[in-house]
């Protein structure tokens, strides 16, 4: 018995001690796999911005939008387009080179940007337009006249006839930072003041987008006169928000939606805009000179890659490499400085440089006659050379607005017809259309090379000199009309268009 009492006690006694070694082997291994957690805001109060009274509070972009819609007006253009022929089948029905002929319509965004009437858009929205129509943020439809485009940079100026309208400041695009707040303002697929928020993803992008060229000018590698170097942005942008505004979160302008990337046109995540310091030069020039003033360094430049730097043994990783001065090297600024193929281009003025891209930028805010101190490094010595930027002629002066002839506005060069012709086509004057631009105005009301005009507007013509003439005193807007016939088929066509 006295046995049996000793085994339960040993028994129960074991019992507490596994009972208690278990326990502390729980709240050790508890002790292991411990998550801290710490107290915070929650994720909707983590963006700050400071109030006029310099107080932080949580971000709101509802007054920056009210400003904002009020300024970008939305925009639609008018082509009058020729469309294809008959098809064959079908052509026995029409007598003489028939044409359907409807008129094409695009639409996009545009900026105010002064209370007398000045708007920038892009020059994809209004190029090649007949009639441009802009309406108001209160609903207001204006007819706008096109000051002047540049197809280098994508950039348009059109002015309505209205005052004191809401307008933006320009902010220095050089200042805004990766990460930044900004805002897209625009018309997309029609949906008018559209707003969407997001933030500066990238500053200097070149996407090779804007296909613009002249064999004549240097300063870019091959015939590329493009000036690229796009603010990207993740907030949302569509087709209609081109020409657009992208604000800070004070209402002042970014840059102007130019762009999407995408691999089904509608938005994907990335927008790109043309930067502020960019525009306000362009608009500024078209508005002044009718025409861009711009400065060139005439030199071919390229990116600095790893492959150059070890096959030329350079010194720096990063900045423009001058590739050569083209075929006008004795227009050249640069090299009339004393730059040489070779050098890499690290600094303009007080501006770093690293990559092609942010030197075709700085040039493009230049003027000719505009003085540039240019830093390079030349087999791992640096110097600061000073050059005074040229036009495209290798010269220093302002160029004037090429004035074309009143026919070549409308896209398309005369000739006089022969006696001979005239009698056989038993008509008493007339003037050959030689030849249509592709993209002209004449081009797209049907017409086509080898017409002969016999009269404008009813009044008979009989020499080049007469139609340069009436095409002169033509206003924007007014209609005119050309009559006359074509050769192979002898009866009177008529063609119509608006200035």
């Amino acid at each position: 018995m006295r046995r049996f009492g000793s085994l339960l006690m040993a028994a129960m006694l074991g019992s507490v001690i596994t009972i208690v070694a278990s326990q502390w082997l729980m709240k050790d291994q508890r002790q292991g796999v411990t998550i801290e957690h710490v107290s915070g805001l929650p994720a909707s109060q983590v963006a700050y911005q400071l109030n006029e009274k310099g107080e932080a509070v949580p971000l709101d972009f509802t007054g920056t939008a009210e400003k904002v819609t009020q300024a970008v007006v939305h925009i639609r253009s008018t082509q009058e387009q020729g469309n294809e022929e008959i098809p064959d089948a079908w052509r026995f029905f029409f007598d003489g080179p028939y044409e359907n002929q409807r008129p094409r319509q695009s639409t996009g965004s545009g900026v105010i940007i002064n209370n007398n009437g000045y708007i920038v858009t892009n020059n994809h929205v209004v190029e090649g337009s007949e009639i441009v129509q802009v309406t108001l943020s209160d609903n207001r439809e204006l007819k706008a006249e096109v000051i002047g485009t540049d197809p280098d940079t994508d950039l348009a100026v059109i002015k309505v006839n209205a005052k004191d309208l809401p307008y933006l400041s320009f902010v220095n695009s050089d200042q805004v930072k990766v990460g930044q707040w900004v805002l897209a303002v625009g018309n997309p697929f029609n949906l008018n003041s559209t707003v969407t928020a997001g933030i500066i993803s990238a500053k200097g992008r070149n996407i090779g987008i804007i296909n613009s060229g002249n064999p004549g000018r240097n300063g870019q590698a091959g015939t590329r006169t493009a000036i690229e170097s796009f603010i990207q942005t993740d907030a949302a942008i569509n087709p209609g928000n081109s020409g657009g505004a992208l604000v800070d979160l004070n209402g002042g302008l970014v840059g102007i939606n130019t762009a999407i990337a995408s691999p089904t046109g509608s938005y994907s995540g990335y927008g790109f805009a043309v930067p502020s310091n960019i525009v306000s030069k362009i608009t500024e020039d078209l508005i002044s000179f009718g025409t861009v003033q711009r400065g060139w360094l005439g030199i071919q430049v390229g990116p600095v890659t790893s492959d150059l730097v070890r096959e030329n043994d350079l010194a720096v990783n990063e900045g423009a490499y001058v590739a050569g001065f083209g075929d006008a090297a004795d227009k050249s600024a640069a090299k009339a400085a004393g730059i040489k193929e070779g050098d890499v281009i690290v600094k303009l003025d007080e501006t770093p440089i690293k990559s092609s891209t942010a030197l075709i930028e700085y040039v493009g805010r230049k003027r000719p006659g505009d003085k540039v101190n240019v830093t390079i490094n030349r087999q791992g010595k640096t110097m600061v050379i000073p050059v005074t930027l040229k036009n495209s002629d290798g010269k220093t002066t302002t160029v004037k607005r090429e004035e074309k002839p009143e026919a070549a506005a409308l896209g398309f060069e005369l000739e006089e017809v022969d006696s001979k012709v005239l009698k056989r086509l038993e008509i008493n004057q007339g003037v050959r259309v030689k030849s249509l631009a592709s993209n002209g105005k004449l081009k797209r009301t049907g017409m086509r090379d080898g017409f002969i005009i016999t009269h404008i507007d009813d009044r008979p013509v009989k020499s080049v000199s007469e139609v340069e003439e009436i095409i002169k005193k033509k206003k924007s807007g007014d209609l005119i009309t050309f009559a006359g016939i074509y050769e192979d088929y002898p009866r009177e066509y008529i063609y119509a268009l608006r200035m």
